[in-house]
């Protein structure tokens, strides 16, 4: 793996950068979300969730410290050893294979440290971009479920996809 890129646990002054994606309509329609969130919100969210250890949240920083994005691995379940993935890239840092970078490092953590079995996804089944990113990573999809989300007037189709910690391991060349 590259070390041109790292995660690092999200600190309450990454807030203002989170801020300004969440409010970004063009990123919050892939996450099925309202871009309409005030910073006193996502303060008061981040107070509410910050030692839940069904959760964690990264921030993506390149090898500048510049923060790039984050990934958040939620819904954490230990006794079925399975949690759900989400990543999301600042606009003008997309393109630059960080994507891919931070799914994979995200991926090595769920399964080297938390011992997860399975990360699961979904994934608008239009958002073609994000669904190579995935392959390439190793998920694979399990379903695709119907009218699964509202947003933008309309409702939208979604992949479920899942990466199993074998088989990472097994493409990253890693041992449990």
């Amino acid at each position: 793996m590259s070390n041109r890129l790292k995660l690092r646990p999200l600190e309450r002054s990454d807030l203002r950068f989170a801020h300004e994606l969440n409010n970004n309509a063009k990123i919050m329609r892939y996450w099925f979300e309202e871009p309409y969130e005030t910073f006193s919100e996502l303060t008061q969210l981040y107070d509410q969730h910050v030692h839940d250890v069904r959760e964690r949240r990264f921030v993506a920083v390149d090898g500048n410290d510049e923060m790039v994005g984050f990934v958040e691995l939620i819904e954490l379940d230990y006794i079925h050893r399975r949690g759900e993935f989400q990543i999301m890239i600042a606009p003008e840092q997309q393109g630059k294979g960080y994507a891919s970078e931070a799914t994979r490092l995200a991926a090595s953590y769920a399964f080297s440290v938390l011992n997860l079995r399975k990360l699961y996804l979904v994934v608008d089944v239009s958002n073609k971009a994000a669904i190579h990113i995935y392959e390439k990573c190793g998920f694979t999809q399990e379903a695709e479920l119907i009218e699964e989300y509202f947003s933008n007037g309309t409702y939208h189709n979604v992949f479920r996809m899942c990466l199993f910690q074998h088989n990472f391991f097994a493409k990253n060349r890693v041992s449990a």
